[in-house]
């Protein structure tokens, strides 16, 4: 191999705060990297300093060697757009504020080829829809003529992932770019990238916080911890003889293991919990072999929809126990869209048919790739949206059937945490007044009073109270967004995606915090997650839904032990696995 990149003594600075330290690092030609670590410990910052986009006031000092360039921190931005997009190209996590939202994604694509060639622009636009094929979007002349949001998550990626590899740059970096997707999605987005990188003979640097991920794409590893490179090496070698303390402290937590009270150990319990040159203890164990303590609920089992659909409903429960505190009885849900260049109406069917309980206490998972349905039927569920036919119930009051007056009491018994706390807390309001808004009729004493003490139990100082959302970390945004669920005292809280952009010790620490609201305030908790092994971990009970449809549930040990359903099994192969050694 070749040496395509050298970085010597890359510092990062705010100011007076140093956030990289000296990092060393070397990419050879065609080599796959991954670069791993939590939130804060410099691998962002890194990748943004090698393409020349790290944000103001922050700077850099070392020197970024590019074969062929010259060390890259000494360019103007004139000398800066010959070589970004070119010899290098970057994949951002989330594509929607990478896309211009106003410009087809075929001319977006077209742009970036223009940029760096003299190929008329019916050229560019042909090439354009060439390379959509390639990342394999289904009819890619017709993509080419769509807007970003009228494209799935899954799809969007590839779109970026065309774009990047537009004019075959020597080398790809890549931040977080499957985090939000769904399993079988990011298999199918991993793959595409180690083809084209393997077509074109191109370098990656892939950064995650997902080690299953890393140990399926990548040659090597680099192991981050505040800022500095704590081990690097080969991916087999550091995967199971890991040296530092740190790597072997993020293997066991990215496994979701548990410490001995059935809490999942953070990166800072299995850090302080040894010697530096120590193994694991004894007193964490794999998850799936020690289950937490679980507080006596009951399993629903449900048949599955579409050919196999029944009005059936089997609960594995006595008769004697309590009405569920959510019943869900054939709810079906289709939109009206327009389609084709005349603007046809049809029918989409968003929900077929779906039935489930849910009892009081009860962890209820809900699994589907992306499209399945999980976003609409948690609408229906929190009242946002109306079905078509069909019944949700909660306490025995009908959702379909709430009066205005009643939509209150709905909304107070049913809470949502989103996946991105940036997105749903207000950057202008303190977070005295996020978690607060929901509440009437009480002092502003008294207001101060509750929200403070729901900071507290969910983690948090009193002093947050005065503070803003851009000020907290995304763990800490992510317990204020529970917090502002809690203080409206729910019976019903509904998790969608609450973990999925967490690193794996943060979000060992959000997954703890609800496993313990669960238990003390008696809660049901609707756990949407793309993430198998999460759901496992956190609930009871599982739906797997595709197309729709519940194709198979029941308790979670069963349905992902011994899956039924040929869908189930492809969701459970399509997982990342630290034993699958990148080929």
């Amino acid at each position: 191999m070749n040496t395509l990149l050298t970085i010597d003594g890359l510092r990062v600075n705010a100011g007076r705060k140093e956030l990289v330290h000296g990092l060393d690092l070397t990419i050879q030609r065609g080599e796959r990297i991954g670069l791993i670590g939590e939130s804060g410990s410099g691998k962002s910052l890194t990748c943004l300093s090698i393409i020349g986009l790290l944000p103001d006031p922050l700077t850099s000092t070392g020197t970024i060697a590019l074969d062929g360039v010259g060390d890259l921190s000494q360019l103007d931005e004139g000398e800066w757009s010959k070589v970004r997009g070119d010899r290098l190209s970057m994949v951002f996590q989330e594509p929607m504020t990478a896309l211009n939202p106003l410009m087809k994604v075929g001319d977006q694509v077209a742009e970036i080829i223009g940029l760096h060639s003299s190929l008329p622009r019916t050229a560019c636009r042909s090439r354009a829809v060439e390379l959509l094929d390639e990342v394999q979007l289904p009819d890619p002349a017709r993509a080419a003529t769509a807007f970003p949001h009228e494209l799935s998550g899954g799809q969007r990626q590839r779109v970026m992932l065309a774009m990047a590899m537009a004019n075959r740059p020597d080398l790809l970096l890549a931040d977080e770019p499957t985090t939000a997707l769904d399993a079988t999605v990011q298999a199918q987005v991993l793959e595409l990238m180690r083809r084209q990188v393997r077509q074109h003979d191109a370098s990656l640097l892939f950064i995650t916080h997902d080690l299953g991920v890393v140990a399926s794409l990548c040659d090597r590893v680099v192991i981050m911890q505040r800022g500095d490179v704590v081990e690097t090496g080969p991916i087999d070698r550091v995967f199971t003889q890991p040296q530092h303390h740190y790597t072997r402290a993020l293997l066991a937590a990215s496994q979701l293991r548990t410490r001995a009270d059935g809490r999942l150990a953070t990166v800072v319990d299995l850090s302080q919990a040894r010697d530096r040159a120590a193994q694991v203890p004894a007193a964490v164990r794999d998850s799936s072999t020690t289950r937490p303590q679980l507080t006596p609920a009951a399993h629903t089992w449900l048949e599955p929809s579409g050919e196999a659909a029944t009005d059936k409903v089997f609960n594995a429960v006595a008769a004697s126990e309590p009405e569920p505190i959510l019943r869900v009885r054939d709810l079906v849900k289709t939109y009206r869209t327009s389609s084709g260049p005349l603007g046809r109406k049809r029918t989409v069917e968003a929900l077929r048919g779906i039935s489930f309980d849910v009892r009081r206490g009860e962890r209820f998972g809900i699994v589907g790739e992306s499209g399945c349905g999980k976003s609409t039927l948690l609408r229906l569920l929190t009242g946002l949206d109306n079905a078509t036919s069909g019944e949700v119930s909660i306490l025995g009051n009908q959702i379909e059937s709430t009066r205005e007056s009643r939509l209150r009491w709905l909304r107070e018994s049913v809470q949502i945490v989103f996946q991105d706390p940036m997105g749903s807390l207000d950057p202008k309001m303190r977070v005295l007044d996020i978690v607060s808004e929901g509440l009437r009729g009480v002092s502003t004493e008294e207001r101060r009073d509750r929200v403070v003490a729901l900071l507290k139990r969910v983690g948090l100082a009193a002093e947050a109270a005065d503070r803003f959302p851009h000020q907290f970390s995304g763990g800490q945004r992510q317990r204020i967004a529970i917090a502002r669920a809690l203080i409206m005292k729910p019976k019903v809280l509904i998790a969608d995606e609450a973990v999925s952009a967490l690193d794996v010790s943060v979000r060992a620490e959000v997954l703890n915090l609800l496993d313990e609201l669960v238990h003390e305030e008696n809660l049901t908790m609707v756990f949407v997650s793309h993430d198998l092994h999460v759901v496992r971990h956190s609930c009871e009970t599982v739906a797997v839904m595709r197309a729709g449809q519940i194709v198979e549930a029941g308790p979670v040990d069963a349905v992902f032990d011994a899956p039924k359903h040929d869908y189930t099994e492809r969701l459970l192969e399509a997982i990342p696995s630290l034993d699958r050694a990148a080929s």
